[in-house]
């Protein structure tokens, strides 16, 4: 029993791993984007292909898309703060319950 704890606790942290990572591509994008940025380089190409199909549908589905200035980056990282507390959290006190 102790195995599926300790995959359960190491499963968690994985995913908090990769949330505050996905957390920080969000923010430089969002930095990046108030900034002159050359378009063709590599890390800005990099940022964009990766937060973009997760911004994309947020900015549909928001209704101030024509404002001038973009909140879905904020409501990402709303929902990703969301996932950190509730599911990293939930899984760990799953875990120390078995």
């Amino acid at each position: 029993m102790f195995v599926l704890n300790n995959f359960l606790v190491a499963l968690a942290r994985v995913i908090d791993i990769i949330l505050t990572i996905y957390m920080w591509m969000i923010i430089f994008r969002a930095v990046i984007s108030w900034v002159n940025a050359d378009p063709y380089n590599k890390i800005v190409i990099f940022l964009y292909r990766a937060t973009e199909p997760v911004l994309r549908p947020v900015r549909r589905i928001m209704p101030l898309r024509n404002v001038g200035i973009d909140f879905s980056p904020v409501i990402v990282l709303l929902v990703i703060l969301f996932l950190q507390y509730f599911l990293v959290e939930t899984i760990i006190q799953l875990a120390r319950n078995l």
